[in-house]
């Protein structure tokens, strides 16, 4: 890669084969989670991430590139990650783990589409740098909704 549109796209392709990995995550997220509000703030999170698939659609269109993933280590190391937080612990631990874990998805999620609205403005994308800037206001949210989690989480502890 050699160009900003360049990897714009191939930017974009990792977040589109992340958030595609996010909605197979989150169901088991919701299932081993002990804490309602967890598990309502996985499941709802699922229902946005669709719609994110579906608004990243729009930003492949108007670049005029077929949507498609490339596989992010990044991500699926993040998954990994809650895959053995699922695995090796129980209870408050569980689910103090699993709010850490989606977390970090957020973080990396929020540092990737930062990037991305900023790299669209500058290519002229217009309509892709509103689009973007939209998810990445709803990955902001997202992660303000778990650190609350995490506060009522350690209280309860």
């Amino acid at each position: 890669m050699k160009t900003l549109a360049e990897i714009f796209e191939h930017t974009l392709k990792d977040v589109y084969f992340a958030e595609n990995a996010i909605v197979k995550a989150l169901p088991k997220v919701a299932k081993a989670a002990g804490d309602k509000n967890l598990k309502k703030a996985a499941e709802d999170h699922l229902a946005e991430t669709k719609g994110q698939i579906e608004t990243l659609k729009q930003v492949f269109a108007e670049i005029g590139v077929k949507p498609s993933g490339e596989k992010c280590d990044a991500i699926e190391g993040l998954l990994k990650e809650a895959d053995g937080v699922i695995e090796e612990t129980e209870g408050t631990a569980r689910d103090a783990g699993l709010l850490a874990a989606c977390q970090a998805v957020e973080h990396y999620e929020i540092a990737r589409y930062g990037s991305l609205r900023e790299w669209a403005k500058t290519l002229g994308h217009d309509q892709s740098h509103k689009l973007l800037g939209e998810i990445l206001d709803q990955e902001k949210a997202t992660n303000s909704k778990l650190t609350n989690l995490a506060v009522l989480e350690i209280n309860r502890a």
